[in-house]
């Protein structure tokens, strides 16, 4: 099975299908980790092996429609991938989680945190599009073309990976986005591929539900932002959380400098770790 940890692929049902992830033991924080649109648990394949090194409890999750998770859902949007991951939180029975997502489900773990407090310890964004400015006029035309393209011809996806690493790439990169393009050229993937490129993901107002501890992590040369550092800031600011740039890296710094996003993540893991346990707001 196709494992981000090494372990066998676990299932669970959900509400119009089912999603796959894995769970690599750990006594430290327990972490959760969810890739971006069109992508794959295997894209923290670098990450994952540094945090469970750590002492850490780490689970990767396929969002709905991708990787080994079921096609034919209806839904993609990260409202809905969000109830999919509390799902897992409480069928795992996690406590203290810290929820990470990358690009389009940075919304969905903030989502899930305010939807589960008492199961959320933190949330880390990675080059998540919540929050983000209003798009240009450029952006608009740019990104009403790629989509439609996108999605009649999948193979493209894996074309524009490049795009997103301006910088360094992980030794199996163009083996990875061969794996990308052959997933999404499927053609039970089809609706899946017109839900995410049809979906919202920077949805603005979201983050003032939310009351753990934050972290932005942001690739200071990532595309798909003109000024990633201001998004960034304001995302941090929405969260009342911390920021860290990743020197270099663009779109997946998970991928493309995992130390560097590891030596980041670490001390914000350790730090929830030093912390008294309070209950939560709503429990007082």
């Amino acid at each position: 099975m196709n494992s981000t940890l090494g372990t066998t692929t676990r299932y669970l049902d959900v509400t119009g299908g089912r999603i796959a992830y894995d769970d690599a033991p750990g006594a430290g924080v327990p972490v959760v980790l969810l890739p971006g649109m069109l992508d794959k648990r295997s894209a923290y394949r670098h990450l994952a092996p540094l945090l469970t090194a750590a002492g850490h409890r780490v689970v990767t999750m396929d969002l709905r429609g991708l990787g080994e998770s079921s096609t034919g859902f209806d839904d993609y949007s990260p409202a809905a991938i969000a109830e999919d991951l509390v799902a897992l939180l409480a069928h795992l029975d996690l406590r203290g989680a810290v929820l990470v997502g990358n690009s389009y489900t940075g919304a969905t773990v903030v989502r899930a945190a305010e939807l589960a407090p008492e199961r959320t310890g933190g949330v880390v964004l990675i080059d998540a599009f919540i929050e983000n400015l209003p798009l240009n006029g450029f952006q608009k035309a740019l990104f009403g073309l790629v989509g439609p393209l996108v999605a009649t011809f999948p193979g493209l996806w894996g074309a524009l990976q490049k795009f997103y690493y301006p910088t360094e790439r992980p030794a199996d990169f163009d083996a990875y986005r061969a794996e990308l393009s052959a997933m999404l050229r499927e053609p039970a993937r089809k609706a899946a591929l017109r839900g995410y490129l049809g979906g919202d993901s920077a949805p603005v107002g979201w983050c003032a539900a939310v009351d753990v501890p934050a972290l932005v992590l942001m690739g200071d040369k990532d595309p798909d932002f003109p000024k990633p550092e201001l998004i960034a800031d304001r995302q941090a600011t929405a969260l009342r959380g911390r920021k860290v740039m990743i020197g270099n890296a663009g779109h997946y710094p998970m991928a493309s400098h995992p130390q560097a996003v590891a030596d980041a993540l670490l001390p914000f893991l350790a730090d929830l770790a030093d912390a008294p346990n309070e209950p939560n707001q709503d429990a007082r």
